[in-house]
């Protein structure tokens, strides 16, 4: 009897790692994409599939067609510039339509930016339309927003680990064992589309998208 009980707990412990690391690489082409406000460009670079979107007014996404994440890890490496106000570069995820979404993004322009308040609006958690930037730093000034644990270059790839829970979102930049930003998620939605995500004015390039989903 004392056997069957362990091998019945060992099997689901087994099931359970592996269903949790079940990793998409999501094969990233112009069918595969939806994109909303704004123009996209896929090429080759340095051994990497870019995907880039230009700049327009307004925010700008592409979603994934046929992907749906919930809670896990996301993956991927981000590139902006180093414009002031016109470089926020980030993913969309647990979105229900194209202005409803949940954001994590980074101020390039001020990763290295000699004003210690400016750098401290690196990296920002927003979630459209109700909690936007403007909202939470004057209601809620430093909690969703946070500078990096190192100082990157701004007009350099960035590596982001994007770790989503139910009650915790974790950010961390080129393989940091600390987190820049950990926050708690503000809106009720679970579970939704995932895109690359560009704000007003902004233009960006992502590449190697890497999702790790958590059932």
């Amino acid at each position: 009897m004392k056997n069957t009980i362990i091998i019945i707990i060992t099997a689901f412990v087994f099931c359970d790692v592996i269903a949790y690391a079940q990793i998409t690489k999501p094969v990233l082409s112009e069918r595969n994409l939806r994109v909303v406000n704004r123009d996209i460009a896929i090429s080759a670079k340095n051994g990497k599939t870019v995907i880039h979107l230009n700049g327009k007014p307004n925010d700008g996404v592409a979603w994934i067609n046929n992907l749906n994440f919930s809670t896990g890890t996301i993956e991927l490496d981000i590139k902006g510039k180093n414009v002031v106000q016109q470089s926020f570069v980030g993913i969309a995820f647990h979105g229900s339509n194209d202005t409803m979404y949940d954001v994590i993004y980074f101020r390039p322009f001020n990763f290295q930016s000699t004003d210690t308040l400016r750098r401290k609006h690196a990296v920002q958690y927003v979630s459209l339309p109700k909690y936007d930037w403007s909202f939470l730093r004057e209601a809620y000034p430093g909690r969703y927003e946070n500078n990096l644990q190192h100082l990157p270059d701004p007009d350099q790839w960035i590596h982001a680990t994007i770790k989503v829970g139910k009650n915790k979102i974790e950010v961390f930049v080129n393989k940091d064992n600390k987190p820049s930003l950990v926050v708690k998620p503000l809106s009720d939605m679970v579970s939704g589309k995932i895109g690359f995500w560009v704000g007003n004015t902004s233009d960006g390039d992502f590449a190697n998208l890497a999702i790790t989903q958590q059932r």
